[in-house]
């Protein structure tokens, strides 16, 4: 059987007394397109913070291709395969565009620091390689046309796809996009949902998603988890997510007579 491309095993974050992720575990096959839901405050980014090593679990295992993570730095992480994006934008503001993927491919360069400064033939062959693709990145992105531009210039939604331009510029096997479509107009969030869709098979990666536009979860996730209070409450594919007495509930509450009667 083929290896899932992520898997956690039981993972536990506690700050203090507040159990902010509570016995989680999941399991993405490669080409995955996963979503991750819940109410707000449900622990979903910390998830995500917990599988790309901001937070070291206090219990529980992270694999990549059968390759465990725990103990690991958000770098080494990513040099794994490891990528994502984030509820907040965090570009390099005052760098271009371009720079800004750019320096996210630096993850795959081989040449050394003594190459580097020597600017070797291959130094040099590998940074034309690095903008070559950088700009192709640009291209799928649809903003080559930006690439010597400021990020902070950038218009919300172009952010949000620079975003996940300098991701893809490290080789993920899987992508962790955090609210990708989160402030985005209809035109934007349809132009995002058919980019979503195509990336996986475009660049062979697995996509873990978290968003609270439940029409592109329902649409184009194959199997949701849903989360609450830290807890895992439902799994599944969408038509038994959307039905689930739990997950009703912890999106709508509890109808008056109900909580009443309990």
């Amino acid at each position: 059987m083929t290896a899932p491309a992520l898997e956690a095993k039981g993972l536990s974050l506690a700050f203090g007394g507040l159990k902010a992720v509570d016995d989680f575990s999941i399991s993405l096959p490669p080409r995955a397109l996963h979503g991750l839901i819940g109410p707000n405050g449900a622990g979903k980014t910390t998830v995500f913070n917990l599988l790309t090593g901001v937070y070291q679990p206090d219990k529980g295992d992270i694999f990549l291709a059968s390759q465990r993570l725990n103990g690991k730095k958000p770098s080494a992480i990513a040099q794994a395969g490891l990528a994502r994006t984030f509820q907040n934008i965090r570009l390099f503001a005052e760098l271009s565009v371009l720079d800004n993927v750019r320096t996210a491919a630096g993850v795959r360069a081989r040449s050394g620091l003594w190459r580097s400064l020597l600017r070797t033939p291959l130094y040099l062959a590998e940074e034309n390689a690095i903008s070559e693709r950088s700009l192709d990145l640009l291209d799928v992105l649809g903003i080559a046309h930006r690439a010597g531009e400021q990020a902070k210039s950038l218009p919300y939604g172009d952010q949000r796809r620079l975003e996940i331009a300098r991701a893809l510029a490290t080789e993920p096997k899987v992508l962790l996009l955090d609210e990708p479509v989160a402030g985005m107009n209809t035109q934007e969030k349809r132009a995002m949902t058919s980019l979503i869709e195509s990336l996986r098979s475009r660049f062979d990666v697995a996509i873990f998603l978290i968003e609270h536009d439940m029409g592109l979860v329902m649409d184009i996730c194959e199997h949701i988890t849903v989360l609450d209070h830290g807890v895992t409450i439902a799994a599944g594919v969408a038509k038994d997510v959307q039905q689930d007495p739990k997950v009703i509930e912890a999106y709508l509450g509890v109808p008056d007579e109900e909580e009443a009667a309990s």
